[in-house]
C-alpha cells in the first residue's frame, strides 16, 4: 500500500541578476549526504509542514492548508539558510539571527515571532506548482512550491551545516548546465522546475506566468514516447519539457 503523502512546502527564492538585463538567480541548497531523503541533492529550500505551522494560520484564511504550507516555506528557509521572506517588518540581520537561534534551541516559530514582534505576510509568496511523486519505498511528499524574492543586499545565505551543507545562487540555466556536467545532482521535479524557470527574464515574469497556469498536484507517470520509456507530466501546466527517458531520470 502506498502511504499517504507528507504535506510539504518548497520556496523558489529569486533575486535580480548582478547587472541589468541579466537573468534572475535562484537559491539552490545541497542537502547533507547522510540524510535519508535526497542526501547530496541540490534542491530549493523547504521541508514538511509542521503542526506549529497550522497554529499560525489566520482564522480567516480562505485555504488553511495552503496558508500552513506558505508558513512552512517561510520557516524552513529561515532555518536552512538564514534568509527571511514573508515577515513584516523585514528583520535586520541581528533580529533574524536571534529568531533562527531561538527556533534551533527548540522555541516554536510562533513564540519566536512574538518575541521579535514580527508578523507573517502570506501574500509575499506566490503559488507556483504542486508535486507529489510516487516511488515506493522512497518517502512520499505532497509539496507545494512557491515563488518569492529578496533584494541582492539581503540575500546572503548562512547554511545550518547539517540539513543544508551548501547554498548557492545560480541562474536556472547555470543549474541545469551543472547538472548535465555531473557537478550537482538534481531530481526529476527539480529539473522540470528549472527548465520552466529558465524561461523568465525577471521575477515579475515568473509571477505572471505562475498565475497564468492552473496548479494541480503533479504525479509523474510512465509512458511510451516515440518508442522510449519515459517519465512524463501533464502538458497543460506550463512546463516546457514534459517527458524524460526513465534511464536518465533521477528520482531521489
Amino acid at each position: 500500500m502506498i502511504p499517504d503523502p507528507i504535506p510539504a512546502a518548497t520556496l523558489i527564492l529569486m533575486r535580480e541578476g548582478p547587472t541589468p538585463g541579466t537573468p534572475p538567480e535562484i537559491l539552490m541548497v545541497e542537502r547533507g549526504a547522510a540524510l535519508a531523503f535526497l542526501g547530496g541533492a541540490m534542491v530549493f529550500p523547504g521541508g514538511r509542514v509542521d503542526p506549529g505551522d497550522h497554529e499560525l494560520v489566520p482564522a480567516d484564511a480562505p485555504d488553511p492548508e495552503d496558508a500552513a504550507a506558505r508558513i512552512a516555506a517561510i520557516r524552513e528557509t529561515i532555518e536552512e539558510v538564514g534568509l527571511a521572506v514573508g515577515l513584516t517588518p523585514h528583520p535586520d540581520s541581528t533580529t533574524l539571527a536571534r529568531l533562527r537561534a531561538a527556533m534551533a534551541a527548540g522555541q516554536s516559530f510562533a513564540g519566536a515571532l512574538d518575541d521579535e514582534q514580527l508578523r507573517i505576510d502570506l501574500a509575499a509568496l506566490t503559488p507556483f506548482a504542486r508535486w507529489c511523486p510516487e516511488h515506493v519505498p522512497v518517502r512520499r511528499f505532497d509539496a507545494r512550491f512557491y515563488l518569492a524574492t529578496l533584494p541582492r543586499a539581503q540575500s546572503t545565505p548562512v547554511i545550518d551545516g547539517a540539513e543544508t551543507v551548501r547554498a548557492e545562487w545560480l541562474t536556472a540555466a547555470e543549474a541545469l548546465a551543472q547538472a548535465d556536467r555531473g557537478t550537482i545532482r538534481i531530481i526529476f521535479p527539480t529539473r522540470r522546475t528549472l527548465e520552466r524557470l529558465a524561461q523568465y527574464a525577471d521575477f515579475a515574469t515568473a509571477v505572471a506566468d505562475a498565475r497564468a497556469w492552473p496548479i494541480r498536484r503533479i504525479t509523474p507517470f510512465r509512458a511510451d514516447r516515440d518508442g522510449v520509456d519515459c517519465f512524463c507530466i501533464p502538458d497543460d501546466l506550463g512546463y516546457p519539457v514534459t517527458a524524460q527517458p526513465v534511464a536518465s531520470a533521477e528520482r531521489g
